[in-house]
Formats: structure tokens, sequence, C-alpha cells
């Protein structure tokens, strides 16, 4: 069988990237009776794609085929999504039996069609996200809602989303995602090393993601009541962070090297991630991996995700959080 991925995802830098990466290497590690095709399409970051792609598939040289296109996502959603006019998938990389994408850009094809639906934010949160992304995804929704044979989903949460927008719930998969191998315990010097290069002092709390939907208003609130008590800093990653007020004690790092990500976990005294709404909870598993506290939402897939493991806390209530904190 010839499994055709589009992993035209991998060159971001974001949360799908990531997802798309190691399910390729995952796939491609433990699958070697099927042929893989990895293909993709940019136009100004042509050759960083074809070089993700020869490092995903690193280590296998046998039943896969990389196609790498000059041409931008956006030219493929306007033919593919907005259009749905041809090229059609088989034209472009030839025949295959099963195609995967992870951004539901579905172009007409013959193939058993897959596609991971990570969340549902933009249709389920319009107010708070970018118009134009919002009219993208309804309109993407509808044409998968139409034409994809299967669609995964991280968890139980994201599936009864679906279910409430009219899905056939006998397409939908849920699999769970799980961390990087990267997240673990790291060794003393490497923390303080770390702390050095940014500039942390003392022990700090962690939160991810500066969008109103991450709650982080509401973060820096609850750590205003308890920075002195306890002597704490709070570290935020995430783009954008010069959107949020400066307080004292708080570190806006912005987007940071992957490779500091796994250190920053580890480092701090607990990941503080009350978000309001998650299509699975990813830095949920990445900090217990890391051994690290987690207080989070106690509303859908945060609360799937954390179980008994870490402090559910309500994401509106400030002292909630709080008391939320002191737990952890």
């Amino acid at each position: 069988m010839k499994i055709a991925i589009d992993v035209s995802q991998i060159i971001y830098g974001t949360g799908v990237s990531m997802y798309t990466q190691n399910l390729v290497k995952g796939l491609l590690s433990c699958d070697k009776e099927n042929t893989y095709l990895l293909f993709g399409g940019s136009l100004r970051r042509f050759n960083e794609l074809k070089s993700k792609i020869e490092l995903i598939s690193e280590g296998r040289s046998e039943k896969i085929i990389k196609k790498v296109f000059p041409y931008p996502p956006l030219l493929a959603d306007l033919i593919w999504n907005k259009l749905r006019i041809y090229p059609n998938l088989e034209s472009l990389i030839g025949a295959v039996d099963v195609f995967h994408s992870s951004d539901w850009v579905q172009p007409a094809s013959r193939a058993f069609k897959v596609t991971t639906v990570h969340d549902l934010v933009p249709i389920l949160y319009p107010k708070i996200s970018n118009p134009k992304l919002v009219a993208v995804h309804k309109r993407r929704l509808e044409i998968i809602k139409k034409e994809v044979d299967r669609m995964i989903v991280p968890s139980s949460t994201t599936k009864d989303d679906l279910l409430k927008l009219g899905f056939d719930g006998n397409k939908v998969r849920v699999i769970p995602e799980a961390p990087d191998i990267s997240f673990k315990p790291q060794k003393r010097e490497e923390i303080i090393n770390l702390k050095r290069k940014y500039k942390i002092l003392g022990k700090y709390l962690l939160a991810i993601g500066v969008t109103p939907r991450k709650n982080i208003e509401r973060i820096i609130e609850a750590f205003e009541k308890i920075k002195a008590e306890y002597d704490l800093k709070l570290v935020v990653i995430g783009k954008h962070y010069t959107e949020v007020e400066v307080r004292r004690g708080v570190f806006y790092l912005g987007h940071v090297p992957q490779e500091d990500v796994p250190k920053l976990y580890a480092g701090s005294e607990a990941l503080i991630y009350p978000s309001l709404y998650e299509g699975f909870g990813l830095p949920i598993l990445e900090a217990f991996a890391s051994r690290t506290a987690v207080v989070t939402s106690n509303l859908g897939s945060m609360k799937e995700v954390a179980g008994s493991a870490a402090v559910l806390v309500d994401p509106f209530d400030i002292n909630s959080i709080v008391e939320g904190i002191k737990k952890a």
C-alpha cells in the first residue's frame, strides 16, 4: 500500500508542525511494509522544506518517496479548498492508496482520505480568532465533512465538538497525542545554564501562550497575588508577548528555540495552564514527562488529559487559580 502524507507544515515551528514530524518519524520507524510518499509545497522556503523532509525520514532508504513542489501553501488552499479545481492529487504525485493531511487541505483524490483535526478554536470561538482564519476553517470543515473518509482527533472532547457540528461519529477516531522524547528531567547544570541565558533569577512558574484563549491575563493576576509570599517569578513563552502588559517579576521570552523548551519545563516549579479551550492540551503531558507539577483547567480536554495527576482549577476564577498554584 502507498500512503501519501502532506508534510508542508513541518517548517513552521508550530504544534501542528511537531505533530506531523513525530507522526512521520513514528510511522517510518514501525511500519516497514507500506511505501510512504512524503510531499509538500513552499515557494520561499523550498530548500528548507526539502531539508526538513530529509531530516524526518533519516534512516529510511527503502519504500519511501519524497517530493517537494515550488508552490506556496496559499495557492494550494485557493485551488483545492476554495475554488475546488484541478489538478487533483494523483496528477501531482501519482496514484496512492491513502492520503493524510494535517491541516485540512483536501485536494480531489480517489485515495482513502484521512485528516487530523487538532482543535476547533476558530469555529467554536470566532470572537477571539482572526476573521480570515474563521472563514478558512468554516470552508475547510464543510469540505472534510463531505469528502474525508476518516478524521483523527486527539481527544474525546474534540470528537464531541465534531458530533455537535453534525459529523458522522463512525468516521472519527480518537488517537491521543504524546510528548516528544526531548521532554524529560534535565541535568541540574543544564537548567542553571538555561536560567543564566534568559536571566531568570530564582524559582519560577511557567506559562505557555499569550492569546486570550490561554488565559494569560488571569494567570498574571493570580501570580500577582502569590509572588511575594512564595518568592516566585513567572516565565511566559509565546509569540505576540508584546501585546501583554509588562508586570514586575514576569519574564516574557517570546518565541524560544525548541531545544530550550524542555529545559524550561524541567526547571520550573509548575506549569500554569488554565486554558479556556484546547483540542488536547499537549503541554500537560510535556510537563508530566519533565516531572513538573501542573495546574490546569477543570474543563474539556484538559480535565480529560490530566485526570487526577494535576491540580484542576476553575479557569474563570482567579482565586481558584491562586489556590491551585499553592497546592502545586
